[in-house]
């Protein structure tokens, strides 16, 4: 995509600063996130007042709706370009895995600058020879064009009862050391835990993995991991 198209459907010209923008509110409230200026500048690394200048371009072509607590959320236009920036990073993730061999934590920084310059064309390609994904390789869904789809996250870890079993579906992708230190203790999309003991006073939550592999994951790894508690 060039950096300059311009959408025919609302005049908004597509470049990866635009891009960027839609798809962290769509991936951000998808998660519960509560997004404003401030979150936004944050999240993409700039000034508040260009995440605000940004905000505004967003307004003016019926992309985001603010409300008087001056957070944002997408409109049901705004959410079907996130959406295609969504379907093109997460494919591009699990090229760059599946053929590559990139591992989980070096997929999003390289799907970040090349979902931008992608065609349709080529990325229905890969989604071909990929045979359809259904999910990338942290556990998030691939959007299908011309289908529903859910982005909300399920049960965070954070809320599984202790002595529960918890099956992870998803991790959050955009902390690389993060990654590496969950892929490195054996966590990811498909593992089942048991949740064994929370600490108080905002003490770590143990989790064991099987007979031998039991951990204390603090607070900022906790919020990564969602999934949903196992029969």
């Amino acid at each position: 995509m060039s950096e300059l198209e311009q959408s025919p459907c609302c005049g908004l010209v597509r470049s990866p600063a635009v891009e960027d923008a839609l798809r962290t509110i769509y991936v951000r409230t998808g998660r519960g996130e509560q997004i404003g200026t401030s979150a936004l500048a944050q999240h993409l690394s700039v000034t508040p007042p260009s995440a605000s200048a940004m905000l505004k371009r967003l307004t003016a072509h019926g992309l985001v709706e603010r409300g008087r607590d001056h957070r944002v959320a997408l409109t049901a236009h705004g959410a079907e370009h996130a959406r295609d920036v969504v379907r093109r990073h997460r494919l591009l993730e699990t090229f760059l895995a599946m053929v590559l061999g990139l591992t989980w934590d070096e997929v999003h920084a390289e799907a970040d600058l090349l979902e931008h310059a992608v065609s349709e064309r080529l990325l229905d390609r890969i989604d071909e020879y990929l045979k359809h994904p259904a999910r990338d390789p942290h556990g998030d869904p691939i959007p299908r064009p011309g289908t529903e789809h859910e982005e909300g996250w399920s049960t965070p870890l954070a809320s599984a009862p202790v002595g529960s079993r918890f099956l992870v579906e998803r991790v959050f992708d955009e902390d690389g050391a993060a990654l590496r230190y969950l892929a490195g203790l054996g966590i990811h999309p498909g593992v089942t835990l048991e949740v064994t003991k929370r600490q108080p006073f905002g003490g770590p939550l143990w989790v064991r993995l099987d007979a031998h592999h039991s951990h204390a994951l603090g607070d900022q790894l906790v919020g990564l991991v969602a999934g949903r508690v196992a029969s």
